[in-house]
């Protein structure tokens, strides 16, 4: 892991405090939580960008097609139907 540190305003720093508290964590595991999450968002930003401008092909996107038709293992409406 890798220490990291940075200045805030005295004003954020005690609502992370607040919440840290509030939360039952310590500042670092709020920051890092922070973190993540947003460079989470930033991925899924540039993913988007990425498939904006390469959509799926018509055969990539049957694929999606054949995961709308169920479980491949479900035999209780078959079984019902048998009496």
């Amino acid at each position: 892991m890798t220490m990291l540190s940075f200045r805030v305003d005295d004003a954020e720093a005690t609502e992370l405090q607040r919440w840290a508290e509030s939360l039952g964590i310590d500042r670092s595991e709020l920051l890092r939580r922070a973190l993540h999450r947003h460079l989470t968002q930033l991925r899924s930003e540039v993913d988007a960008e990425i498939w904006r401008k390469a959509p799926l092909t018509d055969g990539e996107d049957q694929l999606a097609d054949v995961s709308d038709w169920g479980p491949a293992e479900d035999w209780s409406d078959w079984a019902d139907a048998t009496g």
